[in-house]
């Protein structure tokens, strides 16, 4: 299985094409020390030895898929405005297609961290979640449908900031399944009917447990169980589940795989889902088995991880993590 995996990625992702459809944000961090107290409050005073613009959300994602040589291309929402100038040039250096985002009036979804040593002093977050308007719904999905014939599969990253309706949701899965492509979401809150039909699912935990009746433990059989029952009241074709310090669970037919996640210090779980989705959504694309897709997604998780703040893998790390 390693030398396979291997294989795929040094040589077999630059032919996959993978379409990101979801909420992008860019993550801004001001990395600092604290010595003193202000003056003129009772809160500490950060000063500034580095300031990180990094791409986050759905941007991660693609950013991720950027970084391992595939064919990336992103679909979502941005302002007009000095972040989404700021955004757009990431991508563009990435070498991410990007033609089909839409600018709108709301605010390009930003997130500001200070951060002193390992430690989040504050976060700032700029952001209208309200859901897409008639007309720019009616543009995100005019511009999927001229990609979607184009690409290997499709990533739906939902994070709750109006990209990812039920009507957008619906028809990109729909579009997919006609056109026998895998999609592939990280979902958002307990309305899991916008997904029904999706090829897998990959939640958290928490996100998973958001859908069940009654909340379950971090147990092997315990997720297997309850996997089962989502994939049938879904219709999926399967669910990989991330279980933090538990490693993943994938669930895909008969085909059970509790992957253990490897021992080491871990820093920061942010953006972590971001890489499960993108590396197992990559390797299906080049007709990996799953259970493979899974395990490959999982050392790259682990890979990100140990970095601090938004971070995303490099196939010279991936390959070196194998």
């Amino acid at each position: 299985m390693i030398d396979e995996l291997k294989n795929f990625v040094a040589d077999g992702i630059p032919a996959c094409k993978i379409l990101v459809v979801g909420d992008v944000m860019l993550d801004k961090y001001y990395f600092g020390e604290v010595t003193r107290i202000s003056p003129e409050a009772p809160v500490p005073i950060a000063h500034v030895l580095e300031v990180r613009e990094t791409l986050g959300g759905a941007a991660n994602v693609a950013h991720n898929l950027a970084l391992l040589g595939c064919q990336t291309s992103i679909i979502g929402q941005v302002g007009r405005d000095n972040h989404g100038e700021i955004f757009l040039s990431k991508l563009k250096s990435l070498g991410v297609n990007f033609s089909g985002m839409i600018q709108t009036s709301k605010p390009t979804t930003t997130k500001i961290r200070v951060i002193s040593g390992h430690q989040q002093m504050i976060r700032l977050d700029f952001e209208d979640a309200s859901e897409l308007d008639i007309s720019a719904t009616d543009e995100l999905l005019k511009n999927f449908s001229a990609q979607l014939p184009n690409v290997d599969a499709v990533i739906i990253s939902d994070y709750g900031k109006g990209v990812c309706t039920k009507k957008i949701c619906r028809e990109i899965i729909s579009a997919c399944r006609a056109q026998k492509k895998s999609v592939v979401v990280d979902p958002k809150g307990d309305n899991w009917q916008k997904y029904f039909d999706a090829s897998f699912i990959t939640p958290n935990l928490k996100e998973f447990n958001a859908v069940l009746p009654k909340k379950i433990p971090n147990v092997d059989a315990e997720i297997e169980n309850s996997a089962r029952k989502v994939i049938d009241e879904f219709n999926l074709r399967g669910l990989v589940v991330t279980r933090s310090a538990e490693g993943l669970t994938l669930v895909d037919g008969e085909k059970i795989s509790h992957v253990k996640a490897r021992a080491q210090e871990v820093f920061d779980v942010s953006g972590a889902g971001d890489t499960v989705i993108a590396v197992f959504a990559l390797a299906l694309a080049g007709k990996i088995d799953s259970e493979f897709a899974a395990y490959l997604a999982n050392v790259a998780a682990g890979v990100v991880v140990a970095k601090v703040g938004t971070y995303a893998v490099s196939r010279d790390e991936l390959l070196n993590a194998l």
